[in-house]
């Protein structure tokens, strides 16, 4: 009811949408349902709210999501969705199903029921262009056997089963996005999700209770997708990591590893957090401790399952946490509202959520063995898929805080630069990197001139379209690769004329000229192709100031400025004429 009546104040104060001063993307949201869902958009639109996002949805008229899908004057597709969410009830995809079928009648009933479903996502994806969403089915249909129901082969409840297994390695090769719904029920119980009473009375899969826990998790993977999940754990260590206070109990004196529960429980969230970086979440410590204290426990117990090399950010010291946050972010060269800061002491998360607002807290309960579970729960570090580049993050990062350590104590930024052997390999997008370069126009906020989303879809578009080239860049120095750090998108607009519709780089390769070769390499491109002028638009967001001058700073000489601060710029390729770099350009 909070979460209804929050939904109906925010509609009623903001009808034409979030003011200005509400930073949150707009994303339109289509529910497509065989079931009643009405009850659960109030829910969806709060946690988008939570989570960055200002969702408009839009609800399929009861029972007719697939002509709703098939004719183009309806509801949805005047709607114009950014997004379809499948909601599909359990009786709606089992109707077909007979208990008394023998293993060949039952396992045919399922494959169709499964090419059905595959064939709207299709049409879906066709139709609109869009990521879609899947959600699994709930197990509500009863137990005819019980333990053993995988031997009666037309069971309704095994069949549940048998679909979500099909339905999640269809999604894998069609590219459509899971809600997981009956890993939660199985977490939570199925009475927390499904009430047979409301299900009766209102044909609601989804019971009204659990409607703002639905509402999150499309939120969670809506985010995800707009690159709004967050980045970086942040992790006290005293109480937090280890029981015990090191300063005062030392390394031998600390609660840690096998042989106890406590010291178990301390285990179990740093193999939580080890297993996030494994996929790419980045890892930082702030401690109030010296620091030669600290990283004595990380260098020397031996029951740490996180070592040093894990940190990619490490702050040790007597600074209060809100000020060392800053500085991990400012390392890492990532936003305040990418960390999640844990720590076991309440007055230090009041104190970071009050000094800080944009950084994610969560409330720990006092059992150090609900830690990691806790941490699990809150869905901060959602992710789509997991590509080379997440699982070689925290290296990568770790790296460049080393590089930015080694300038601030050598002072001699040139030379620095000239002795890191920089190599920018580039190539056209192509299909092998397009998960990560998805991922990096939707996830990169600060070091992006236009802030333009996309889906996979259109880059695969992209690719095949002669008026338009996608560069993608990654950066290797002696120091390691750093992975893929930027894109650039630009389209033949009018004869020898290329617009630069995207161009972003991460933050973490700042500071070192990889600009200025980027550029070198578009030129070349777009010369090559028959090029005259670039032209290049910046278009202000809330994170993105840092690149106002981008593109004066590189030549560019001004054409337009509009009201709401976007800039156009243009480059005559006869005039430019590239500086001396340290970098060295390949193609690759």
């Amino acid at each position: 009811m909070r979460t209804n009546g929050l939904d109906r104040m925010l509609r009623k104060a903001f009808p034409a949408g979030p003011p200005g001063d509400l930073a949150t993307r707009p994303l339109r949201l289509a529910v497509l349902s065989s079931s009643t869902v009405s009850h659960l958009l109030p829910a969806i639109r709060i946690g988008g709210l939570r989570r960055g996002l200002w969702i408009e949805t839009y609800e399929a008229p009861f029972g007719a999501y697939a002509q709703d899908l098939a004719d183009p004057a309806s509801g949805l597709h005047a709607f114009g969705p950014d997004a379809i969410l499948f909601a599909l009830d359990t009786p709606h995809l089992t109707g077909g199903l007979n208990p008394a079928a023998g293993p060949e009648e039952a396992q045919a009933a399922q494959a169709q029921a499964l090419r059905r479903l595959c064939e709207t996502w299709r049409r879906a994806r066709d139709g609109f262009r869009c990521p879609v969403i899947q959600q699994t089915l709930l197990p509500v249909a009863l137990p005819l056997m019980g333990s053993n129901e995988h031997r009666l082969p037309g069971s309704r409840r095994h069949a549940v089963t048998r679909l979500n297994a099909g339905i999640r390695a269809a999604a894998e090769s069609d590219g459509v996005d899971i809600l997981a719904l009956d890993e939660a029920a199985a977490q939570d119980g199925l009475a927390a999700w499904h009430d047979p009473v409301w299900w009766l009375r209102a044909k609601q899969a989804i019971a009204p209770s659990a409607a703002p826990l639905y509402g999150d998790h499309v939120a969670r993977l809506l985010a995800a997708g707009q690159g709004l999940s967050k980045k970086c754990l942040v992790l006290d260590l005293d109480n937090t990591l280890w029981g015990g206070v090191v300063g005062d109990d030392g390394t031998a004196g600390l609660v840690l590893g096998q042989g106890s529960a406590e010291g178990e429980a301390y285990l179990g969230l740093q193999a939580y957090a080890r297993d996030l970086a494994a996929r790419g979440v980045i890892l930082a410590v702030v401690s109030k401790n010296d620091a030669a204290n600290a990283l004595d426990v990380f260098e020397n117990h031996p029951e740490m399952l996180l070592r040093r090399g894990d940190i990619a950010a490490f702050l040790a010291n007597w600074d209060d946490k809100a000020t060392n946050l800053r500085r991990v972010a400012e390392t890492l060269g990532i936003g305040l509202d990418a960390l999640v800061f844990v720590d076991d002491n309440p007055f230090e998360r009041e104190w970071v959520r009050a000094e800080l607002p944009m950084v994610a807290v969560p409330e720990l309960p006092e059992d150090p063995a609900l830690y990691a579970g806790r941490l699990a729960e809150a869905g901060y570090f959602e992710a789509l898929r997991v590509t080379d580049e997440d699982r070689a993050r925290g290296a990568h990062y770790a790296a460049n805080a080393a590089r930015v350590a080694a300038v601030s104590e050598g002072g001699d930024l040139a030379a620095y630069l000239a002795g890191l052997d920089m190599r920018l390999v580039w190539r056209r997008f192509d299909p092998v990197g397009l998960p990560r370069i998805a991922q990096l126009i939707n996830k990169t906020n600060q070091f992006n001139l236009t802030t333009r989303r996309t889906t996979e879809d259109e880059i695969r578009a992209l690719i095949a379209d002669p008026h338009a080239l996608g560069l993608q860049f990654r950066l290797v120095d002696r120091l390691g690769d750093n992975g893929m750090i930027g894109v650039v998108v630009a389209r033949e607009t009018e004869p020898e004329t290329h617009a630069i519709e995207t161009w972003l780089m991460s933050c973490r390769v700042l500071g070192r000229g990889v600009e200025a070769a980027v550029l070198r390499v578009l030129a070349e491109v777009v010369a090559e192709a028959g090029g005259r002028h670039l032209v290049g638009r910046y278009r202000p967001s809330p994170k993105n100031g840092m690149v106002r001058g981008h593109y004066p700073g590189l030549g560019f000489t001004p054409l337009a400025a509009e009201a709401d601060g976007s800039e156009t710029f243009r480059l005559a390729l006869a005039d430019y004429r590239p500086g001396p770099s340290p970098i060295v350009i390949a193609h690759g």
